[in-house]
Formats: C-alpha cells, sequence, structure tokens
C-alpha cells in the first residue's frame, strides 16, 4: 500500500521560508508526476506546484517566483521550497502522485502551513 508522508509545515511570519518534504512508501513504480496541492478554509483544493519524472514543473501564477519544486535523489521524495511567504498562503499542503498503470492519485495527509501578517 502507498503512503505519502508530509512534512515541514509551521507558523511563521510574513516573508519567511519554509520547506515542505513528502516521501512515498511502497511501490514507485509508473509514479507519473508528484506534486502539492493546498486548501485554505473555505477555500477550493488548488493545485501549487507539480514535477514530472522527466523534472518538468509547473506552478501556480500566485506562487511562481517566489515556491521551487524539486525531487530528492531518491526517487520517491519531493520538496517544496517555499519562499517570502504571504498570509494569503495560509493552508493545509498536500502531497500527491500520479500513476499510470493503473491510473490513480495517492495523497498525503495534508501539513498545515501557517503565515502571520
Amino acid at each position: 500500500q502507498v503512503q505519502l508522508v508530509e512534512s515541514g509545515g509551521g507558523l511563521v511570519q510574513a516573508g519567511a521560508s519554509l520547506r515542505l518534504s513528502c516521501a512515498t512508501s511502497g511501490t514507485i513504480f509508473s509514479i507519473n508526476a508528484m506534486g502539492w496541492y493546498r486548501q485554505a478554509p473555505g477555500k477550493q483544493r488548488e493545485l501549487v506546484a507539480t514535477i514530472t519524472t522527466g523534472d518538468t514543473t509547473n506552478y501556480a501564477d500566485s506562487v511562481k517566483g517566489r515556491f521551487t519544486i524539486s525531487r530528492g535523489n531518491a526517487e520517491n521524495t519531493v520538496y517544496l521550497q517555499m519562499n517570502s511567504l504571504q498570509p494569503e498562503d495560509t493552508a493545509v499542503y498536500y502531497c500527491y502522485a500520479y500513476y499510470v498503470v493503473p491510473p490513480r492519485i495517492s495523497w498525503g495527509q495534508g501539513t498545515q502551513v501557517t503565515v502571520s501578517s
């Protein structure tokens, strides 16, 4: 059974940085992409950043230039470096992995990021 475990969330002041980590356990075969979504209170879950196994990245417009997604040396790990955090970045951040065989998405349990003004 695949599990995704996130870490690195916390409470910071505006302008600070945080680094989120996500590690998968179990099979990593057929993972096509990994990334992060976030969900703020009262809002829909939104895509923050994604990275494919070919290292193609994609970011939400709201985080471009501030957040960087990367993969670790172990292919089952992905990071999200978040700089210049703003109160509007406050949300629960969820790691995901997209598998192609069979097509499915696995989710982490979420990690809280709170940015105070």
